[in-house]
């Protein structure tokens, strides 16, 4: 198996219309690994939900709301450089401002199971008390490698489940995230970067925390594979909403990797299991000024099927994956000079027949002014996958007749 990707559960089903139920985590809870890792430990069903609910009450306590199916629509203005709407799906209103947080519910799930997977008994106290998400390891500390949403994702649901963090930052983070993860009490550690160290200081000093019993509590599908199972949801929202059509194309950015590989599998699910009656193909944007991504993905190896394809890739990963050097862009949250889970960023690109596209920093800028002319208050990272978009339909790499969706991902703060 690839790394950095999550096969669907044997017994998984999509849900029916469950009277138009809101929790993303209680509507799709039968696609979800952590819902089948319950059962089979021969717990109930409606105390999952109950568990869910309880989580999500203590996440609406800190960050004013809960999680929630996020909004999706045709904007026309934002087809003009096409002759067709664009399907906008706006994740500025989820909890943190961001998607990242739904990789970190499908976290906290995990380690509510582990909490009570082996006494059943313990079912009712996680229910009534969310910080009961302990696990095996219920004194060790949370950490993450982040300075923007994904931190905010990270302190706002580690605080409702009352888990210590550990956050990660460099020297330039956001004053403004830095005060919100202070007000949030996570534990901040800036790292410098030494010239005698290749790659993000942030991460290094994230996996030395981790190797010293730390828990990832991160979006790395690499550091912690469930990161995807939560972020399956917006993938799988996003196949309910374009329904029986679907789209031609689905543009996402990419940082670490985990927001497409995720969107990617539930798309695939959502064509396997759910409405779509073809899998659009999703497209990796990164900005020219940090491509690694992209730059590993010309050079893969061709092969005659996607397997053998990803076989060579992931067998010359320290050639075709290495740190992009002095990385810049006004899209600071894709600013990773590595993509963690890139494999699995790869493998989705294939298994849907898309492909990779660059965005200039014009790209972005443009992108960024007239997402928010249509209403959505996203930054420059938040509606980067747009400006791959405008990028693509230039290129001709996308045709203007096309159907194509794209995810606006981070609030402008």
């Amino acid at each position: 198996m690839t790394t950095s990707w999550l096969e669907t559960p044997p017994r998984a089903s999509w849900p029916d219309s469950e009277g138009g139920q809101a929790n993303p985590f209680v509507r799709y809870r039968k696609l979800l690994w952590s819902w089948h890792r319950w059962i089979d430990a021969g717990l109930d069903d409606n105390d999952f939900v109950a568990m869910v609910h309880a989580l999500d009450d203590s996440v609406k306590e800190v960050a004013g709301t809960g999680f929630v199916t996020t909004p999706a629509r045709w904007v026309d203005s934002l087809g003009e450089d096409s002759q067709a709407p664009v399907f906008a799906k706006d994740e500025t209103g989820n909890v943190g401002g961001s998607h990242k947080a739904r990789h970190l519910m499908g976290l906290l799930l995990h380690l509510a199971v582990d909490a009570v997977a082996v006494d059943a008994a313990a079912v009712d106290a996680v229910a009534d008390n969310a910080g009961a998400t302990t696990g095996a390891n219920g004194n060790a500390r949370l950490a993450i490698s982040s300075c923007g949403n994904a931190a905010l994702g990270a302190a706002t649901v580690a605080r409702a489940a009352r888990r210590p963090i550990d956050v990660f930052i460099p020297t330039w983070a956001d004053p403004k995230v830095v005060a919100v993860l202070e007000a949030l009490e996570a534990t901040i550690h800036v790292c410098e970067r030494q010239a005698s160290e290749p790659g993000d200081p942030c991460m290094l000093r994230f996996q030395e925390a981790v190797a010293g019993g730390a828990l990832p509590f991160g979006v790395q599908a690499t550091e912690n594979l469930w990161a995807l199972d939560g972020g399956r949801t917006i993938g799988w929202e996003l196949a309910d909403q374009l329904g029986a059509g679907s789209a031609d194309h689905v543009l996402v950015q990419v940082g670490g990797g985990a927001l497409l590989t995720s969107c990617a599998i539930g798309l695939l699910e959502g064509t396997a299991l759910g409405p779509l009656e073809r899998v659009p193909r999703v497209w990796a944007v990164q900005s020219e000024g940090c491509a690694p991504f992209d730059r590993a993905w010309s050079r893969i190896p061709a092969a005659a099927s996607v397997d053998e394809r990803l076989r060579l890739a992931e067998q010359h990963a320290d050639r075709l994956m290495t740190p992009w050097p002095d990385p810049s862009s006004s899209a600071t949250g894709i600013l990773d000079d590595v993509t963690y889970d890139w494999l699995g960023v790869a493998r989705g690109l294939l298994e849907t027949g898309g492909s990779s596209v660059l965005a200039t920093e014009d790209d972005i800028e443009s992108a960024n002014q007239r997402v928010r002319s249509a209403g959505c208050n996203a930054d420059h990272t938040g509606s980067a996958g747009y400006a791959g978009l405008l990028a693509a339909l230039r290129e001709g790499a996308v045709s203007p007749t096309d159907k194509t969706a794209v995810l606006i991902t981070g609030i402008r703060r």
